[in-house]
């Protein structure tokens, strides 16, 4: 019976493990610059013109509290980012709109509203970055 309840909680940490969204939306969107431990060490660094943050300092960097309003509005595109380049053109530029068109073909027999899925994703990204800070 102990084993059964042993491999019960290892296919359940497993599942949680795949299922993470925050951290599948991090690994697409951000790793590439930030790195996979969001240390700014990805592999982009050597062709990218200014450094990327550690995002793992976040909360470090403003006296403990993790910045979630300046996190979300630098993801969703009203703040501005130097490495990120014009609000046209940052890593996941108009991916979320683009994206929230093509999984609302999915929800054709009822209402659909593309700014709460895209919320949704950023939310997920926000938690995901939320939980890597360096404690």
């Amino acid at each position: 019976m102990l084993a059964l309840s042993t491999l019960a909680f290892c296919v359940g940490a497993q599942a949680a493990e795949r299922y993470d969204s925050g951290k599948r939306e991090y690994m697409d969107r951000c790793a590439v610059c930030h790195g996979q431990s969001g240390k700014g060490d990805g592999g982009m660094i050597d062709i990218l013109r200014t450094a990327p943050t550690d995002l793992t300092t976040l909360s470090r960097n403003n006296g403990g509290v993790f910045p979630f309003e300046h996190v979300y509005a630098v993801i969703d595109g009203r703040q501005a980012v130097k490495g990120h380049g014009s609000r046209d053109m940052p890593i996941w530029g108009k991916a979320y709109s683009a994206e929230t068109v093509r999984a609302g073909e999915h929800y054709v027999d009822m209402p659909y509203n593309m700014e709460m899925y895209a919320r949704a994703r950023i939310l997920s990204l926000i938690d995901y970055l939320n939980r890597i800070q360096a404690r």
